[in-house]
This record gives C-alpha cells, sequence and structure tokens, in this order.
C-alpha cells in the first residue's frame, strides 16, 4: 500500500515524531480532525487519541494517554472513521463515570439505550425561549439575590480555601423545579479535581440521596488532561439526552 493510499481498518506504522502528547503520522491523507484513533504502543497496550490537525500526507493525534518512552518504530496507529461518542440511557442516572464515559462505580457498561457523538450541533440562543421559569437551589444568597432559572448559565467563582466544593454539593442536595411534576436530574462533572474532592463530592451525593437523580463525571487531575475536554461534551450530550429524550428537567453543572 504506497502513502497516498488511507484506510480505516489497519495500522500505520509512519510516526514520524512524537512531542508531548502528540504524535505526528506521515502518509495520511483522508484523516477528519476530531476522529478517534487508536494508538497501540509497544507492549500491547492500546492508547485513545483524537485528530488534531491534518496537513498534506501528515496527522497530528493528540494523545489521551502516556507518551512518554514510546518507541516511535514499534508504535503503530489506527484510525477508526468515527468521532468521539457515549452510550446514553436512563441507566446512567445514579452512577458514576470517568472522564472518558467508562465506568468508575464498578458497575456494567450502559447497554440498550442509544450511542450520541458529543460533537453536536449548537442551539440557536436567538430561537430559544426566554428563560423565566425558577429553580430553587436552597441557598438564600442565590434564590433571593442571583436566581436560578432554566435554561441560564450562573457561575459560581471561589479562591482557595473557600467552601466552594459544599455549596456545590449542597446544590445537588436541595436544587429542585417548583411545581412541576416531571422528573428532575443533575449531571455533574469534575474536572481535574484531586483524590480527595473526588471522594467528598461521591460521599456527599451518596450519603444525601442525590446520586439517585445524578449522572456524575469525575476526572482526577492525575488522570490524563485530555479527558478534560472530552468530560464537558459528555455531560453536556447526557444531559441533552435526559432532557430532550427523556422530558426530564435537568441542572447540569461543573466544578474545577
Amino acid at each position: 500500500m504506497s502513502n497516498g493510499e488511507f484506510m480505516k481498518d489497519v495500522y500505520y506504522k509512519t510516526i514520524n515524531q512524537v512531542t508531548n502528547v502528540l504524535l505526528f503520522v506521515e502518509g495520511i491523507k483522508d484523516a477528519a480532525y476530531g476522529e478517534l484513533a487508536e494508538i497501540r504502543l509497544e507492549d500491547g497496550r492500546t492508547v485513545i487519541g483524537q485528530v488534531l490537525d491534518t496537513r498534506e500526507n501528515l496527522a497530528i493525534v493528540q494523545s489521551f494517554g502516556e507518551t512518554r518512552g514510546m518507541n516511535i518504530e514499534k508504535t503503530k496507529v489506527k484510525f477508526t472513521g468515527r468521532t468521539a461518542e457515549i452510550d446514553v440511557s436512563t441507566d446512567m442516572v445514579g452512577r458514576i463515570f470517568d472522564g472518558m464515559g467508562r465506568p468508575r462505580d464498578n458497575g456494567p457498561a450502559i447497554r440498550g439505550g442509544e450511542t450520541l457523538e458529543i460533537t453536536g450541533s449548537a442551539i440557536n440562543p436567538y430561537a430559544r425561549e426566554e428563560p423565566s421559569e425558577f429553580i430553587e437551589t436552597g441557598i438564600s444568597a442565590i434564590d433571593g439575590m442571583n436566581t436560578l432559572v432554566r435554561g441560564q448559565k450562573l457561575p459560581i467563582f471561589s479562591g482557595s480555601g473557600l467552601p466552594h466544593n459544599r455549596i456545590a454539593a449542597q446544590i445537588a442536595r436541595q436544587a429542585k423545579i417548583l411545581g412541576k411534576g416531571e422528573g428532575f436530574g443533575i449531571v455533574f462533572g469534575g474536572i481535574g479535581i484531586n483524590s480527595e474532592e473526588a471522594n467528598f463530592f461521591k460521599r456527599e451525593f451518596e450519603e444525601t440521596g442525590a446520586l439517585e437523580k445524578s449522572v456524575m463525571f469525575l476526572n482526577l487531575s492525575s488522570e490524563p488532561s485530555m479527558e478534560r475536554i472530552i468530560l464537558p461534551r459528555l455531560a453536556l450530550t447526557t444531559a441533552e439526552y435526559l432532557a430532550y429524550e427523556q422530558d426530564m428537567h435537568v441542572l447540569l453543572y461543573s466544578a474545577t
């Protein structure tokens, strides 16, 4: 096969250079931006990557895993022809996942639902209904002075040492839609948090019963930084599925 040809079901051993988390793969003609790639290491392990840029006969792949010590002569790359996806189902409610959407609560993988691409189309903000329906957080400073309503974004900024994690957990525990009979759920994303913070959120959600109505995505500071780019899209896709496909009211928020 010549360098100009490109197939989705073969591995390429044409890595020219590895820089930090970037792999430069030559002889690739038709790789698409955002396409997922499988990086097969010398010891047989597989690391997921994503096409960050394409040029003439060159694909730049961003690895989601460790690349230090990689032997470029014995490492090969396969382009999958797919973008990042997540399996969604109502069975996700009450579960905890990692920054790639894999179960981190020792539960089974999600089956029997739908598989959705996480790079969906943006909603035209001009076509949205004007936000007006109150969401009660149970925190008087928010409910009385900076009211949260459906369809609105509410940033909460905090400095080091302040109890932002306790506020986030309290919102998850107390938030509700007043006067609504439809289901209400929470999608929470912990992005680049440390183990202590992750354990705090898991404990708070479990002990207060908030986990029963929540879907949690957690990426730890010790885990690949690229997951911090994927995780918000996983959380948003899950929230959109629960809202638009399952007719639930969904509060989506994250902590970093």
